[in-house]
């Protein structure tokens, strides 16, 4: 028994050991981090350099037949790459100007209220609604895709009484719907999508604008899908606000955004009771910027994206030197050979009326049978090409596939006719 008690007492003791060793290295630690940071020695970094970061970056080059962006040909990206200069050096102003006079080119406009803002489509719309809507006023949005929604929520945001007329999607508007909505409702502001990039419509525009002037009223369009790849008139069209962006059919990065304001529209933005709710979307401060204010000198307002303006302005020369009414009429052509081979495969198009069709991105009825998911996840593997499902109203309706620009040509069209063929024979087809 006295031999089983002191092999007990000897564990015990082994184990009372271990945890004062444990205590006093504790206490080691704490007395050398306080010392070492009273004397100013703690180590500087918390966190350490990213291992992630120390590998180079490598970026998949892919076939961007979605709806966007688009690929950037190299001259594109060439000009991007120039040496970055102050946003505020007269070489800068000068790009600026440069731009100016494209983005009136390819809106067709006189309006000397053009510039482009820092930022995507979405920046553009809010500074189309935050310039021109205060709080309380009377919106209308034509809601026939997911753009209606945005710009509805947008005006909800700074206070707006918003009204919609909703079309399912694929569909559009007659013009006796919406002088109908105008009367009805008397808003400031009426907002239509000219390319519905979700539903794959391409709106008529003809007529509206005349209306909105007869209800007092501005006319806002969406056209970041359909700018460059169909006609559009801004000023022959009674149109106040039109915006695009960069990254569709100008090929350029995404990160800026071509805007232009009518006289009508400058009259109610700067005679405004209130200041608008965004600093950074004032056209007061902007206007000032792009120097479309008249004044001899431009004052600080932000850093502008000097080479997102450099490809901008090269996007611009391109569309420039192939010509406006070339650029719609082969963006149409292709578009026609697109949809001719789609319906010789056997699929369906989304948008029932051909005059609706947007030329840019086209919409195809999901097949039936398929996961969409599992359509662009193996043509992305399989083919290196980007088509996207829908977006929205749209989501599991549709396929999308965004031929723009420079994509825009039959050999790229037979590139996505051939990978989905070879979708639709090896993804798995449910017999419900």
């Amino acid at each position: 028994m006295l031999c089983h008690f002191l092999i007990f007492k000897k564990s015990e003791c082994i184990k009372l050991l271990k945890v004062q060793l444990k205590l006093y290295f504790t206490s080691f630690l704490l007395w050398f981090y306080c010392n070492c940071h009273s004397a100013g020695n703690m180590p500087s970094l918390s966190v350490l350099p990213p291992k992630c970061l120390q590998k180079p970056l490598l970026v998949p080059h892919r076939h961007m037949f979605g709806p966007g962006p688009s690929n950037v040909p190299s001259r594109i990206l060439e000009a991007g790459a120039n040496p970055v200069i102050g946003h505020m050096h007269p070489e800068i102003f000068e790009i600026m100007n440069d731009i100016k006079s494209g983005v009136q080119y390819m809106f067709q406009t006189q309006n000397n209220m053009t510039l482009a803002v820092s930022g995507t489509g979405h920046t553009a719309m809010e500074c189309a609604i935050f310039n021109t809507v205060e709080s309380g006023d009377s919106v209308l949005t034509a809601v026939n895709g997911i753009w209606g929604e945005r710009a509805a929520e947008m005006a909800e945001r700074i206070g707006a009484r918003v009204n919609t007329i909703v079309a399912p999607p694929g569909g559009f508007f007659t013009n006796a719907e919406i002088e109908q909505a105008l009367s009805k409702y008397r808003p400031v502001l009426f907002f239509l999508a000219h390319g519905e990039s979700s539903t794959g419509v391409l709106h008529p525009l003809d007529g509206i604008g005349q209306l909105c002037q007869r209800y007092n009223c501005l006319f806002l369009v969406d056209a970041v899908a359909s700018i460059g790849g169909a006609p559009l008139h801004m000023d022959q069209q009674g149109i106040d606000i039109l915006y695009t962006g960069s990254q569709k059919v100008l090929n350029a990065p995404p990160g800026t955004a071509p805007i232009s304001f009518s006289e009508r529209a400058c009259q109610k933005i700067f005679s405004r009771k209130s200041k608008p709710v965004s600093f950074f979307l004032d056209l007061n401060w902007l206007a000032n910027y792009w120097g479309c204010d008249g004044k001899p000198s431009r004052v600080y307002h932000h850093t502008g994206p000097v080479t997102a303006f450099f490809s901008l302005r090269e996007s611009l020369a391109v569309l420039v030197e192939e010509g406006l009414e070339n650029s719609w009429e082969r963006h149409q052509k292709v578009a026609e050979y697109f949809h001719t081979g789609l319906e010789s495969m056997g699929l369906k198009l989304f948008v029932k009326e051909k005059k609706a069709r947007l030329p840019t991105v086209t919409t195809i009825v999901a097949p039936h049978g398929y996961d969409w998911k599992e359509i662009t996840s193996y043509i992305m593997k399989t083919h290196n090409i980007e088509i996207s499902g829908g977006l929205g109203p749209s989501v599991g309706l549709v396929l999308r596939v965004g031929l723009m620009g420079c994509n825009s040509s039959k050999a790229n069209v037979d590139m996505v006719l051939g990978a989905l063929k070879d979708a639709l024979k090896h993804c798995h087809k449910s017999k419900v």
